[in-house]
């Protein structure tokens, strides 16, 4: 067990409801977990919490059996890579110059890089398919371009886990498909990972298990047969579904036009 959380229960100041209430999750080794739901049921504020961003009402996160507030930012670096939803350019830094902050965890502010951290940031750079990209400007980088960037930079980490919200923001289909195909490379491999994600049929095809939120509550739990499931998503999103199954096995959603008839079998 590498991530940990239990019974998470998160508040913002002046909120009447919760945006986290109960949730757990595990993130082990060789196992990706999808997290999924609706716009407001509390994905990104999952993420906050499991990296120590956020303070709790209630429950607890441990990295490697310590609780997450023990560790410091630079020793939690070398473990847990993050890629946040959001992230504004400060400094025009280059693209190889952004992905070598990755490095931060392993070389301190002020230390001279060495040839083990440049090849980690090649090896990111080649791995996110930006590696024509190394010289240029990150202030002249298209949306999708970023977003691979800041992926390269977490791989960078060398970390045990990743935790990745909302990581093919802005990618088209064949960035989309090689990022996730990375991800579950490197979950096949041995790594942990969480990542937040819009796409249920992507979340179907590529992850181990997913955590289904609505309302800051998790709603379902399981393999993605188990919890893509006609009833329970037509209620959670609010909309009719249909679910068919594609031919390697794994569950496929398809949002109903009005008067459409949903077909008989589906999950």
């Amino acid at each position: 067990m590498i991530l940990r959380a239990r019974d998470l229960t998160v508040r913002y100041r002046g909120a009447g409801r919760a945006a986290l209430q109960g949730v757990s999750c595990d993130v082990t080794p060789s196992r990706l977990v999808a997290v999924v739901g609706p716009n407001g049921s509390g994905k990104t504020t999952l993420v906050r919490a499991l990296t120590g961003l956020i303070p709790l009402e209630r429950g607890e996160v441990t990295l490697e059996g310590r609780p997450i507030s023990s560790w410091r930012r630079r020793d939690l670096a070398r473990v847990l890579g993050v890629v946040p939803q959001r992230e504004e350019i400060v400094f025009p830094l280059r693209v190889e110059e952004t992905v070598m902050l990755g490095r931060y965890g392993r070389l301190g502010p002020l230390a001279a890089t060495r040839p083990a951290d440049r090849e980690a940031v090649r090896a990111a750079l080649a791995r996110c398919d930006i590696a024509d990209l190394a010289a240029r400007s990150i202030d002249s980088l298209s949306g999708g371009e970023w977003q691979r960037v800041r992926v390269a930079r977490a791989l960078a980490q060398e970390p045990r886990a990743l935790l990745l919200d909302e990581p093919t923001a802005s990618l088209d289909v064949r960035h989309e498909m090689e990022l996730l195909e990375l991800i579950r490379q490197l979950i096949d491999g041995g790594m942990a990972g969480l990542v937040i994600t819009h796409h249920l049929n992507l979340a179907a095809r590529f992850a181990d298990r997913i955590v289904l939120l609505n309302e800051g509550a998790v709603v379902a739990e399981g393999t993605p047969t188990e919890v893509l499931r006609r009833d329970i998503l037509s209620r959670v999103f609010q909309w009719p579904m249909a679910v068919t199954t594609w031919c390697d096995g794994s569950p496929q959603v398809v949002p109903l036009r009005p008067g459409e008839v949903r077909e008989e079998g589906g999950a």
